[in-house]
């Protein structure tokens, strides 16, 4: 029998960054004691990354926008395979939750009245990111925190889920492991939220932070629930190139909202080159028209820098591809240019984009205030995640809960810029709220010894193991797996190149099964890092799988072989499961028909 330490909450929230700690508010509130597990220190969540805002349509720049221009644009931007209900609960509700942060102490930036301010950002109609200069998760991070502080919850920091367990079909608990000493924990509760991010760690190049190793993907795949939309990541257009050491490190939309242009290596803005048709009326045709948008023009249309991400990453790797890229494999941001058209253009730049000027100075050696930037695209958010129910955020387990980038539904085939912070926002409460009245039902549920005492010695194989000479250490075989999958399941993907992942995929988990780590369970990265290999490897065949089963290319997903769009790919959602005999199960599932008043409100902002 192993030793573990046992704690009981009503419900347990699994992640700490923004859709955790909104969940864990709200669960709290609702009068349940809460526990909050979370992977790193208290406030160093991914969120804090996020720089450029927070989309909800105040109106406080352009009173135009209202949640129904909202609704209409995150559909489209998603290619019309989102959840509907969440889209409309998003859009409907952000405002309240951006008005709420703003009343828990979120210094927000400001108009010359004093109203919140909102900038412009790719696939928005009009200028809807609530920010704090480009340190607007920073913010969001520190006033949930503090506000939480407050709250009476019980934090388990440095502290990895392994497992969660249920009882007749129904949550009962999980497993964790104390990431500096080593010693596992068993959580007992009637409710679990998911919130734990993303899989970037599953690709090479990418913008995530090193806790996006697809955890609550994994957990919830393993407890039974059903994972949706695995094919479509995002890969954000503009990443860091050069120096290698920060190759893949974001570069916010913000800089283009700002006035910021993309160029090739002859000078030319390339993005003028390919415009949707679906965009083609709101998006300008000159570069005149496009710098008045960005000023606030509210007769201009937006520059075609602030199309959708999928789009502008395809044709920042379509110059690359055809010889017309940096020197290092990129393209130029450019946003000193502005230097021509504004009086102080260097005080403007720096005081609405202080993180990246000081990101460049320090990283690269580059003054972004006289010198262009070498970006490229880098895997940044996956739209796929854990299929929830768009009003109580409950998976297909019952009293398992997921929001934030770990649920899927909202973004459809490719999410809009700012649209993941109020995602946390809405979805967190919404979460925290529906897990709280379940608890509240339910009795606590048993969880059996056996299967405890199996995860242990599962996690605990490692070190049996030891250490050989053959390159099956963790760290070779994580690489192995983000290097395969960058090239072979990125950005342009090709049937026969997945048919090779998916045999890799296999071979990879063959090896992880062998990976060995040296020294004892405190403070061993080694062992966290082969831990991690198993959610990694799952996250990885659910992509590559549901990607082949997708021949069409939508949104985030692009197949070389399928280049054009179909529309009966835009019924169904592929949703993916463990079957019976432990192997990946792939469905089609339709996607519920739209009501007429949400029809006609797209067809009124087409």
């Amino acid at each position: 029998m192993t030793e573990y330490r046992t704690s009981e909450h009503d419900v347990l929230v699994i992640g700490a960054g923004g859709a955790g700690l909104r969940a864990a508010i709200a669960a709290s509130a609702a009068g349940v004691s809460v526990g909050l597990v979370c992977k790193s220190l208290l406030g160093k969540a991914h969120t804090v990354m996020a720089e450029g805002g927070v989309a909800a349509a105040l109106g406080n720049v352009d009173e135009r926008d209202g949640w129904r221009v909202h609704f209409a644009d995150t559909m489209r931007g998603g290619q019309y395979v989102n959840n509907w209900r969440m889209a409309e609960l998003h859009a409907k509700e952000a405002p309240d939750r951006v008005r709420e942060l703003e009343a828990w102490g979120a210094l927000f930036d400001r108009t010359p009245d004093g109203r919140i301010l909102q900038r412009n950002f790719g696939g928005h109609k009009y200028p809807r990111l609530a920010h704090v200069g480009d340190r607007t998760g920073l913010e969001m991070i520190r006033t949930l925190q503090d506000h939480s502080v407050h709250q009476g919850i019980d934090v388990h920091m440095e502290c990895t889920v392994l497992r969660i367990f249920t009882d007749s079909g129904r949550v009962a608990g999980a497993l964790a492991y104390d990431r500096e000493r080593g010693r596992f924990r068993l959580f007992r509760c009637k409710a679990v939220v998911l919130a734990t991010g993303g899989i970037g760690r599953a690709y090479s190049i990418t913008s995530n932070s090193w806790e996006y190793t697809g955890d609550g993907h994994a957990l919830a795949y393993d407890a039974g629930a059903a994972l949706q939309d695995m094919e479509f990541v995002q890969f954000h257009p503009t990443g860091m190139i050069w120096p290698p050491s920060v190759r893949g490190i974001l570069v916010t939309e913000g800089v283009r909202g700002e006035g910021g242009v993309l160029l090739n290596i002859e000078g030319r803005r390339f993005m003028f080159d390919d415009i949707p048709e679906n965009y083609r009326s709101q998006t300008a045709d000159n570069e005149e028209e496009g710098w008045r948008y960005t000023q606030g023009d509210r007769n201009a249309r937006r520059p075609p820098e602030l199309l959708t991400r999928d789009h502008v990453a395809r044709c920042i790797v379509r110059e690359v591809r055809e010889g017309r890229g940096s020197p290092h494999g990129g393209v130029f941001l450019d946003i000193a240019w502005i230097k021509r058209r504004l009086p102080n253009a260097e005080k403007h730049i720096i005081k609405k984009l202080p993180s990246m000027y000081h990101q460049f100075k320090q990283l690269a050696d580059i003054d972004i205030t006289t010198t262009p930037m070498e970006v490229g695209p880098t895997t940044h958010y996956i739209m796929g995640g854990v299929r929830v129910d768009g009003d109580s955020q409950m998976s297909t387990v019952p009293g398992l809960f997921a929001a934030g980038e770990c649920a899927a539904g909202l973004h459809g085939a490719n999410r809009l810029g700012g649209n993941s912070l109020s995602d946390l926002l809405v979805f967190g409460k919404r979460a925290g709220e529906h897990a709280a009245g379940f608890a509240g039902e339910q009795r606590p549920a048993a969880i059996s010894d056996t299967l405890v005492n199996d995860t242990v010695r599962s996690a605990l194989e490692p070190f049996e193991h030891g250490v050989s000479g053959n390159g099956n250490g963790p760290y070779q075989v994580q690489q192995d797996l983000q290097g395969m999958m960058q090239e072979l399941v990125g950005i342009v993907r090709r049937e026969s190149e997945m048919e090779r992942a998916l045999s890799g995929i296999e071979r990879l988990k063959e090896r992880a099964c062998l990976v060995g780590v040296a020294g004892n369970r405190e403070y061993n990265p080694g062992w966290h890092t082969a831990l991690d290999l198993a959610n990694l490897l799952i996250v990885s065949e659910a992509v590559t799988r549901a990607a082949l089963e997708r021949k069409e290319s939508r949104g985030g997903h692009f197949r070389d072989d399928y280049q054009e769009k179909n529309p009966a790919y835009g019924k169904f959602n592929i949703v993916v499961q463990k079957g019976a005999d432990g192997g990946m199960r792939l469905s089609r599932e339709p996607i519920p028909e739209m009501p007429a008043a949400l029809r006609q409100v797209i067809e009124e902002q087409k």
